[in-house]
């Protein structure tokens, strides 16, 4: 999967029947279904319940179970609510037997009122300026850790621009800060905002967690820190498209008992605020 032709077809998920639907995975790199791809999915699923033309504008899920790859995964959607500005859906994943995910979203219909945003951090490095994860890889692939070797080489619909590219030999806190760059691959086509929303909230799941090790980096690294997303929280503002660069710009204000917190903005490249994210991570020390 290496366009967005194939992320498509990885999100888009078979209708079996009203409220239930059933997805595939495909790895990231990770001997476990990517957390991004499964919140995309319960987007879909839950979008495709929705009749009354009202746009996604919030999404709170968990992760309960890790998923097998192997396995197919079934999303079954309860319709809670449909006021008379908002449309609640709950969905449930489970592999076979088991349950691994529960997400809740909400839809509004489109209003207008009053607007203001945060803006861009100033001053950063344009995408013309820094070098991708591929060509990462192509300079430095023989210098890697094998394990972030590995997880550069896996082909992705997505490229990845950071604005800061930290030496993984270099052992040294950094600060608790990412900022990198993002387009998708291929042919973007024009995408509703319900797909759009689906795809964003797949890349979400991506760079999240730097933030949350950067500050511990002399002594914590994926190698010996065992990650796992267990929550996210998502809010869409404005419409937007694919067809240039965007910024996910990443901070993570705390880290206790094995757990970090992360937030981050998502921008585009002229500064337009689309959406904002929240994830909390287990982070515990391998013994």
């Amino acid at each position: 999967m290496n366009t967005v032709d194939g992320l498509l077809d990885l999100l888009v998920l078979e209708k079996i029947n009203e409220n239930e639907f059933n997805g595939i995975s495909e790895t990231v790199g990770n001997p476990i279904v990517f957390g991004g791809q499964v919140l995309a999915q319960a987007l879909n699923a839950a979008s495709r319940t929705i009749t009354n033309k009202r746009v996604l504008h919030s999404m709170h899920a968990y992760f309960l179970e890790t998923g097998n790859l192997n396995l197919p995964i079934t999303y079954n959607v309860s319709i809670i609510r449909d006021g008379g500005s908002f449309s609640v859906r709950r969905v449930t994943a489970h592999q076979k037997e088991t349950t691994i995910f529960i997400l809740s979203a909400s839809f509004h219909q489109e209003e207008m009122g009053y607007e203001h945003q945060t803006t861009m951090k100033p001053g950063l490095k344009q995408p013309e300026d820094l070098l991708s994860w591929t060509e990462i890889l192509n300079q430095w692939g023989d210098m890697l850790p094998k394990s972030l070797k590995s997880f550069f080489e896996i082909e992705r619909p997505i490229e990845f621009k950071p604005t800061i590219v930290a030496n993984p030999l270099d052992k040294k806190d950094l600060p608790p800060f990412y900022d990198v760059w993002f387009k998708l691959k291929g042919n973007v086509k024009d995408l509703d905002l319900a797909t759009k929303q689906q795809i964003l909230t797949y890349i979400s799941d991506y760079n999240i967690l730097v933030s949350i090790l950067n500050p511990h980096a002399s002594k914590a690294h994926w190698g010996n820190t065992q990650t796992a997303s267990l929550d996210h929280s998502m809010w869409y503002f404005r419409d937007f498209d694919f067809k240039d660069w965007m910024l996910f710009s990443i901070e993570s204000p705390n880290a206790s008992g094995a757990r970090g917190f992360a937030r981050g903005h998502i921008f585009t490249r002229d500064g337009k605020l689309v959406a904002s994210v929240a994830q909390e991570g287990l982070m515990r020390p391998k013994s």
